[in-house]
């Protein structure tokens, strides 16, 4: 979900993160051996493994790039009768039902799709998306720093609100941001309906300070190190995810023997993303090809450490440096997305007006 921290580090690795302008994208609306992904820019695939699709299946794949997740799913909307490729992939639970509401995506049931976890299939019987990945959105907390303040980090939502750690944490805007939007509705599972604006109060009086979207918020507010480098900011707590510090570990150089940075346990809200065949793809089959790849064991296996997201095939083995730094979290906030799709905009209205007015 955040790849392009360390994008120096993820070309020495081989990663394939591609874009391409508009052109390049109506040359692959003409040519049937085309296959135009549409993503947020946390896109990542190692080379070789993208190399085995475009072999095995005889398509190109091309890839558009297109901000925050958020960011990304609005354009896909605003330009579903027009689209710009074949599949997008990115959007997630905090998100699914604005578009499906909209139309955004057309039916297919993927091949493999039975060795996906029942729990991650959230358009059972529709199919209009198909689960690719999992993770959890969770406050990172930066060690050096704690340890120089002799103050122990903060482990739930609510130590977050108290004096110590006035002025401490930075978030995402929850009107323009995946995780910034997965924080917010965090907090709305754990406080209910009417709980969750008085939460933000305390945090606001507590000095949060929130930004447009993640990069802004870890690599320049975060006084956490990013990829081995020191981050430019005086926060020492930030809403990222709870595979950040294995990312911290990997991309370090020299490695350190454990990360710099550490997860407030009881933070956290579980993100599912997804991927979908979009309603006026140009080349459908060749899409419906590359959704099968997204849930196939070779890219489900390949994707932890490029992307820094848990796999939701069943069968699929996470790396060990995966597990060691950035463990999925043991007992996340979840909501059922009826719930967020019932809700969703008037609580990011209401937080817009409480938080950032």
């Amino acid at each position: 979900m955040h790849t392009k921290t360390f994008v120096a580090a993820a070309v020495g690795l081989g990663l394939v993160t591609l874009s391409a302008c508009g052109s390049s994208a109506d040359e692959g609306a003409k040519d049937s051996k085309t296959v135009t992904l549409v993503s947020h820019n946390s896109w990542a695939v190692s080379k070789n493994v993208l190399a085995d699709f475009e072999k095995q299946s005889g398509y190109k794949v091309k890839v558009l790039e297109d901000g925050d997740a958020g960011q990304a799913v609005n354009k896909a909307i605003l330009t579903k009768d027009n689209p710009q490729g074949d599949v997008f992939f990115g959007v997630d639970n905090t998100l699914l039902s604005r578009a499906l509401d909209n139309g955004l995506f057309q039916s297919y049931e993927a091949k493999g799709l039975g060795r996906v976890g029942a729990e991650y299939q959230l358009d059972q019987g529709k199919h209009r998306v198909t689960p690719v990945d999992y993770g959890d959105i969770c406050v990172n907390y930066d060690k050096a720093w704690f340890s120089a303040h002799k103050l122990t980090p903060p482990a739930t939502l609510d130590d977050l609100a108290e004096p110590a750690y006035k002025n401490l944490l930075v978030t995402e805007n929850a009107a323009t941001s995946s995780p910034g939007l997965g924080f917010l509705l965090g907090s709305a599972a754990k406080y209910g309906d009417d709980g969750w604006p008085e939460y933000w109060k305390k945090l606001e009086a507590n000095g949060v300070k929130v930004v447009d979207g993640w990069e802004q918020a870890y690599n320049e507010e975060f006084s956490g190190s990013a990829g081995g480098k020191k981050a430019k900011g005086d926060r020492p707590l930030v809403v990222s995810y709870a595979s950040s510090p294995p990312a911290e570990v990997i991309y370090a150089d020299p490695k350190p023997t454990t990360a710099p940075t550490g997860v407030a346990a009881g933070t956290c809200f579980r993100q599912i993303e997804f991927a979908g065949l979009l309603g006026n793809a140009k080349n459908t089959e060749g899409g419906k090809a590359f959704i099968d790849f997204l849930v196939s064991k070779e890219f489900q296996e390949d994707m932890p450490l490029n992307m820094f997201v848990y796999p939701v095939v069943a069968d699929a083995k996470v790396p060990a440096e995966f597990t060691a730094y950035g463990p999925a979290a043991k007992d996340p906030e979840i909501m059922a997305p009826d719930r967020i799709a019932a809700n969703r905009d008037q609580w990011v209205k209401s937080w817009t007006s409480l938080v950032l007015k």
